[in-house]
């Protein structure tokens, strides 16, 4: 009997000592910048939800599109509010204009540097005035606040943007993301800088509607005979009003359709694009685009063998339907290569897994092999993609293969920049081609990493389109469209030219060239290049392009292109002088950048209430992510409290069981 008093000595040791440490574990724990689902509690006069819809109208003009959205916040609380809400944009948007109205009123933001517009924006809101601020957290990703709305105010808020739409394939394609996925970040929430906290937002649970509504309008002004107008997205309506004018409007049914991208497509009669050069005379400056079509592509009979290294995601947001689609889309790609060709399969979530410690002959057998490897996947867990891509570049090399990495994604990190980098700095090892996987991909992740390393972006939304995505990427990586691009400029007066080097085209699309220009509009651009066929070379006249003032946006376009380039090459947080150049051209074009915020200020003080409740505006998941994309991002120096209580329960349990023996 006395050999089974230690045991319950011990038992009872270990529960207090549990209790003890679950009591030390909130000051020991440190959450990280994660986002975390609403939590609905007791009413308690506090509107939790002011967001009640957004709304978008479009004019599709030629190739540029101009768009406004209009936000509407209303309180039904009896308590005055801040709200904050995270939305996206378009990876291409210049964004030049806000407003706010309130009633009758209309007060038009004006563009102030990033600090001076917060200062302005928080002297306002302690003052009582109805105000809102505009800030960018990322290209694609805005934060909207707005203080001071009364019990029972409705304000409207309205931003416009515009940005060019590029062809590929004949096909033309309209974006407006509708939803900010929720980013992974392993990133202690005490120590995160302040431009990353956007990261903490409230989400909704897995198939929940959003809870405001979702319109849209586009009309389009082709300048030319439309047809095949198709939104795979959303269902519509599509009118037209003669062969060049298409109108698309949301069914009615679609009002809660903001959880997942608005896609629209369409073509031109005949396969034509527009091609040519778009001048606008301003007052100081002149500004020019330059949308000119490479040669159709032409399969070479001999293509050199090439390595391929999927990385794929099968991190928590991953799970179902955006892992089926990359599951297909990896059958796909993998099922298609030739045994000429070699590949290895690494899976990324917190950590990592290699098919192969070095790639492996495209054989059946091997092929069957890496499929059954990704099959077993169900995904779960955060999304390290840097350690990922750091263990694929790092891959041993076999001697005479040209090596492609190929990332599939829904990009929901924070951390764009830092794998921007990475890519830049190992150009030399590999092409990267991103593709997207999701209804609402991180766009500036996928499109950035293309850009930067020198391959091609793809946006797979849904199951039936991971084969053909399969086929345009087994065909931009085996042939290019054109190579050894160069531009020339003869007697036409061209300065501050974007892109300052055309990169090898892939993909059938136009090559687009933005610049300044000065004097007379004459002379010629000579577009030279290496084609499947041998030389290629094609040359526009200046003087057959008259400046006209309704394109007046390549100013705005001029600019964003530019500061879309020195964001790229923003190393981290450093580059000072990169900063400076960003606010200057933001001020100097009124556009919304990382370093310059839009705010507009009601003159009348409107709150005399001291009490200002700031609620964040809750996200709807988006459609096909599940729950797994919020949850398990904390790191805790020790067990969760569910864990302490079935080690207490336990503990507690062996003791009574050993006491009740001691007792007979």
């Amino acid at each position: 009997m006395k050999k089974s008093v230690p045991f319950v000595v011990l038992a009872l040791a270990a529960a207090l000592w549990s209790f003890g440490a679950l009591a030390r574990s909130g000051e020991t724990s440190d959450k990280t910048l994660a986002p975390y689902f609403l939590v609905k509690g007791a009413d308690d006069g506090v509107d939790r939800l002011p967001l009640k819809s957004t709304s978008a109208r479009v004019n599709i003009a030629g190739v540029i599109a101009d768009v406004t959205v209009t936000q509407v916040y209303r309180n039904e609380g009896t308590r005055a509010l801040e709200a904050v809400y995270i939305f996206p944009g378009s990876t291409r948007a210049a964004v030049y204009g806000l407003k706010m109205k309130i009633g009758e009123r209309t007060i038009e933001a004006r563009i102030k540097e990033r600090r001076q517009a917060r200062r302005v924006y928080e002297q306002a809101k302690k003052a009582g005035k109805t105000a809102s601020l505009l800030e960018q957290h990322r290209p694609n990703v805005f934060r909207m606040s707005v203080a001071n709305i009364l019990p029972g105010d409705t304000v409207g808020v309205e931003l416009r943007y515009t940005e060019l739409l590029v062809p590929t394939d004949d096909v033309y394609e309209f974006d407006y993301p509708t939803v900010v996925g929720p980013r992974y970040s392993n990133r202690p929430a005490s120590g995160a800088p302040p431009g990353e906290a956007w990261v903490q937002n409230p989400y909704l649970h897995q198939g929940e509607k959003p809870t405001y509504t979702f319109g849209m309008a586009v009309t389009i002004s082709a300048g030319m005979p439309i047809r095949d107008v198709a939104c795979p997205s959303h269902r519509t309506t599509i009118t037209y009003d003669g062969p060049d004018t298409a109108k698309v409007a949301l069914d009615t049914g679609e009002s809660d359709g903001g959880n997942r991208d608005f896609i629209l497509r369409y073509r031109l009669a005949g396969g034509k694009i527009r091609t040519g050069l778009l001048l606008y005379k301003g007052e100081k400056e002149n500004f020019f685009l330059m949308m000119m079509q490479p040669p159709r592509r032409v399969a070479p009979s001999d293509i050199p063998p090439r390595e391929y290294i999927f990385v794929v995601d099968v991190s928590g947001s991953m799970y179902g339907f955006p892992l089926e689609t990359a599951k297909s889309l990896l059958h796909d790609l993998i099922g298609g290569l030739r045994q000429t060709d070699r590949f290895d399969v690494l899976l990324f979530s917190g950590g990592s897994a290699l098919f192969a410690p070095q790639s492996v002959p495209a054989t059946a057998e091997n092929v069957q092999r890496a499929l059954d490897f990704l099959d077993a996947q169900n995904g779960g867990g955060g999304t390290e993609i840097l350690p990922a891509l750091k263990r694929a570049l790092a891959l041993p090399r076999p001697d005479g293969f040209s090596r492609s990495i190929v990332i599939t994604t829904d990009g929901y990190v924070a951390v764009e920049r830092q794998t921007f980098d990475l890519i830049r700095e190992n150009l030399d090892q590999a092409n990267f081609f991103p593709f997207g996987i999701g209804t609402s991909v991180n766009r500036y992740l996928i499109e950035g990493m293309a850009r930067v390393g020198m391959g091609e972006p793809f946006v797979v939304t849904n199951g039936s389109e991971a084969q053909a995505q399969a086929q345009k990427f087994r065909a931009y990586i085996q042939s290019p469209v054109l190579s050894h691009v160069k531009v020339d400029f003869r007697g036409f007066d061209a300065c501050d030219v974007e892109p300052e080097t055309v990169p090898d085209v892939l993909a059938e699309r136009p090559v687009i060239v933005f610049g300044k220009w000065k004097g007379e509009a004459t002379g010629t651009i000579r577009l030279e290049g290496i084609a499947g066929e041998g030389t290629y070379e094609r040359t526009l006249d200046v003087a057959a392009a008259k400046p006209a003032s309704e394109n007046a946006a390549l100013r705005y376009l001029w600019a964003r292109k530019r500061i879309a380039l020195l964001g790229d090459y923003k190393r981290l947080e450093g580059d000072g002088a990169v900063r400076a150049e960003i606010t200057r051209l933001g001020l100097n074009y009124n556009l919304l950048t990382a370093y310059t915020s839009f705010v507009a200020v009601d003159t009348t003080p409107r709150r005399v209430d001291p009490d200002l409740t700031t609620v964040k505006q809750a996200l709807p998941l988006p459609k096909g992510v599940s729950d797994l994309a919020v949850g398990g991002t904390q790191i805790s120096t020790t067990p969760e409290p569910s864990t302490w209580v079935l080690l207490i329960v336990a503990g507690l349990l062996f003791a009574v069981v050993t006491l009740r023996r001691l007792l007979g």
